[in-house]
């Protein structure tokens, strides 16, 4: 919630700088503009120049949104070193836009009044205001850096007075993401708080199931700790009145379905994105993604059995979800589908209880997730807690002011997220899994092994694959997988086609080569493919990346040959 007053280069959004290609963390949870000139005396008095004014930032709200705008072209304009003395009860003054928003940090007191609506996670700024910061940061620990700190540093305007400061002392901060489970090492972190992390590439194309230990995590809160025996699932908007359910009648009274599905992330290969022009968000490579087998009741029987029919029909549009994980304020993740998404017989819906056979593990949404088959995997709720059949779509964040695609030619100054529908379905998509970027396939092996996986929303079906070892000068066709048993070319019912393909092709290593450049481009059933390149795909959150996936080898020469 800090504005960026100077940034030669950030780096997508993640609180993790592990390397240049990781994700480096950036600020809270709002934009920033100062261009109100009703707070041009009020920053001229704490020493501001009149020139940022113009200066707009970016925030990081937990959500997967940093906005962040060409700041290295203004300079840091020093502070005065005597501030004044400031007392809480100023501060608490200090909690709207009118007034004014201020926060403190460790005795510090700082202004940072900004208009926020027009970006995302906009709201969040006001978590914080006229109180202290560190219980904000216990939540959104991204924001806690040494980085941030310096920036926020920018905006001090007081110190707080010695008692008040003392009183704030007494505050002892729990760190909510504590009891989050254990992951598999093997996993590569996009930020541990909250957690998001893919597993290496070529451990994607070994199994058609993905093991639950190396599914995709994407949490965007601290995992809640449910107890299994006092769970209910609250149904409300229809004409029964609340429908209450526990984990156990769930189980027994509604018929088990079990579907395999692929869930994948809107930002699923965001950093090559972010290669063509930076975006802003978590910078997932190509493992985003994962495919499953889930069990449960179908959200159908249970929209049924509390009193969906014809009448409600007329007026419900969407089916609300709410999630169990939820921020300081108490609002909860939230997202929303289609009316006839979720009561259509061939929708496939799922309150799921169980993954690939056990019990929904907790980072997956214990004890019951939705499961939405050729959406988005953002509106595949976890950790379930209410659903709401409405004639409006969820009012959160993450269904308004996130996950949603825009024109290459929008960028943070006039982005309009009334302009563009949620995300649901997903475009086609495909990637090579192996061999990785760089690796170096040696001559003496003559044939070449490419593998990769495919898949395409709305339950269409991925009908090909195909693949160039030199640019898209030529193609050959891969060989399709519908299983884990070899040769199984199987097709869902049409329309129907959840789960993913995975795709293999052994090819001669042409003869002068020294370098190739692999790429893959799959075709779904409605005869969609994916673009050559990212630029006319490109967008500000870098979302639906779904280019021509490219991989570059070399080849080593057999030195003893003669």
């Amino acid at each position: 919630m800090l504005l960026l007053r100077r940034c030669h280069r950030l780096n997508p959004f993640g609180p993790l700088s592990i390397d240049r290609n990781q994700v480096a963390p950036v600020v809270a949870s709002c934009a920033v503009r100062l261009c109100s000139s009703s707070n041009d005396q009020r920053f001229h008095q704490h020493g501001f120049s009149a020139s940022w004014r113009h200066v707009l930032a970016g925030l990081l709200a937990g959500t997967g949104a940093v906005l962040a705008y060409g700041l290295h072209h203004h300079k840091a304009i020093e502070k005065s070193s005597r501030l004044p003395i400031i007392s809480q009860e100023e501060v608490t003054r200090h909690r709207s836009l009118k007034d004014g928003v201020w926060v403190t940090y460790k005795g510090g007191v700082y202004d940072i009044t900004e208009f926020v609506s027009m970006h995302p996670g906009g709201e969040k700024i006001m978590m914080a205001a006229g109180g202290a910061i560190e219980p904000f940061w216990s939540l959104y620990a991204v924001h806690n850096q040494e980085h941030v700190l310096d920036i926020l540093s920018g905006y001090k305007v007081g110190e707080l007075n010695a008692e008040d400061l003392k009183k704030q002392y007494t505050f002892k901060s729990s760190d909510p993401y504590s009891s989050d489970p254990e992951r598999h090492p093997v996993l590569h972190a996009n930020s541990l708080k909250p957690f998001t992390a893919e597993p290496p590439p070529e451990i994607l194309s070994d199994s058609y199931i993905t093991p639950t230990a190396f599914f995709f995590k994407r949490n965007h809160l601290p995992v809640p700790q449910v107890d299994p025996d006092s769970y209910r699932l609250h149904v409300e908007g229809l004409p029964k009145g609340v429908l209450t359910l526990s984990l156990e009648e769930l189980k027994t009274r509604f018929p088990k379905h079990t579907i395999t599905a692929t869930l994948q992330c809107a930002g699923n290969r965001r950093s090559e994105m972010n290669k063509a022009k930076q975006v802003k968000g978590l910078n997932w490579g190509v493992g985003a993604i994962g495919n499953a087998t889930w069990s449960g009741a179908k959200l159908r029987d249970v929209l049924l059995a509390a009193g969906y029919g014809p009448d409600v029909a007329q007026w419900a549009r969407h089916v609300q979800f709410e999630g169990l994980d939820k921020e300081i304020t108490g609002s909860a993740y939230g997202a929303s589908i289609p009316i006839n998404k979720a009561v259509s017989e061939e929708g496939d819906v799922l309150l799921a209880y169980e993954m690939n056979g056990e019990d929904i593990p907790a980072d997956h949404g214990f004890p019951i997730r939705v499961v939405v088959p050729g959406v988005v995997g953002a509106r595949s709720v976890k950790w379930l807690g209410k659903i709401v059949v409405s004639a409006e779509e969820s009012s959160s964040h993450w269904q308004q002011k996130d996950y949603k695609g825009f024109s290459p030619g929008i960028d943070w100054d006039t982005v309009d997220y009334k302009s563009a529908p949620a995300i649901q379905e997903l475009p086609v998509q495909s990637a090579i899994t192996t061999p990785s970027e760089g690796s170096v396939i040696d001559r003496s092996e003559e044939m070449l092994t490419v593998k990769g996986y495919a898949w395409s929303g709305g339950g269409r079906e991925v009908i090909r694959v195909d693949v160039s070892l030199d640019g898209g000068k030529t193609w050959n066709v891969a060989k399709l997988k519908s299983s884990d048993k070899e040769g199984d070319q199987t097709s869902p019912p049409l329309g129907r086609a959840w789960a993913w393909k995975l795709w293999e092709i052994m090819v001669p290593l042409p003869p002068e080569a020294q370098e190739l450049e692999l790429i893959c481009k799959a075709v779904d059933n409605s005869y969609n493919t994916q673009p050559d390149t990212f630029g006319p795909i490109w967008n500000v959150r870098g979302l639906l990346g779904n280019a021509w996936h490219r991989v570059k080898v070399k080849i080593n020469e057999d030195d003893d040959e003669e």
